[in-house]
């Protein structure tokens, strides 16, 4: 006979995990990956920005003045995304390469930059997923366990074993919308700032391209 646990007097959160059955704990793994994972992306998303005005206006500045190996040494000194973009179009416009492979040389830049933006983002919206359907099945088990009870207990039990049930079923059911909730909010803002930064890049690389065109006849070797 399993003993009888006493959550009256227990701190709310205690209280709801006892209640709420082994499927709670599988939606505190995912609660825990979740805060890792965003924890991690700022980070991540921080260190690999920078504030796109001064950096472009440093970079024209130099190439205007006809200095690329300035400004290549410039793009070294901020190694993020942006930076690596732009630092492979000047490499190509110092070695005197056509338009086309300068402007081919940042589009593939580009493309390499994404993938460290990204990172694990995309895993986000799969631990919010799967926290709902942890939820759901926690409050499947929950109703299943209540009515089982129910159907074998006396009449003076049944009430309290009907209200246990659907205690545990609630508990899951909020517990994994409070997580999914969470990881979808956080999926949503990091898509932005990953959108964003790409933007820049493609914006920046093109502005970049013009002026390179315009200012061939300054540039020393």
């Amino acid at each position: 006979m399993e003993p009888v646990v006493n959550t009256e007097n227990l701190n709310p959160i205690v209280r709801a995990f006892s209640e709420g059955g082994t499927v709670m704990y599988v939606i505190l793994v995912i609660a825990v990956l979740t805060v890792v994972l965003v924890v991690e992306r700022f980070m991540t998303l921080r260190a690999l920005r920078v504030d796109k005005k001064d950096f472009t206006d440093q970079v024209f500045r130099m190439i205007i003045g006809g200095d690329l190996r300035q400004a290549i040494s410039y793009c070294d000194s901020k190694p993020t995304p942006l930076g690596n973009t732009m630092k492979a179009g000047l490499v190509q416009a110092m070695n005197k390469r056509p338009d086309e492979e300068i402007q081919v040389a940042m589009d593939a830049s580009v493309l390499r930059e994404t993938p460290r933006l990204e990172g694990m983002t995309s895993f986000l919206a799969v631990f919010g997923n799967i926290a709902v359907l942890a939820g759901l099945l926690g409050t499947i088990f929950g109703m299943i366990g209540s009515f089982r009870a129910v159907s074998k207990a006396d009449p003076a039990t049944k009430a309290q074993l009907l209200s246990e049930g659907i205690s545990h079923a609630l508990n899951c059911t909020g517990f994994g919308l409070m997580v999914a909730i969470t990881a979808i909010v956080f999926f949503g803002l990091f898509q932005h700032m990953i959108q964003k930064s790409e933007n820049e890049m493609i914006e920046s690389s093109m502005s970049l391209m013009n002026l390179i065109a315009a200012n061939r006849d300054k540039m020393k070797d």
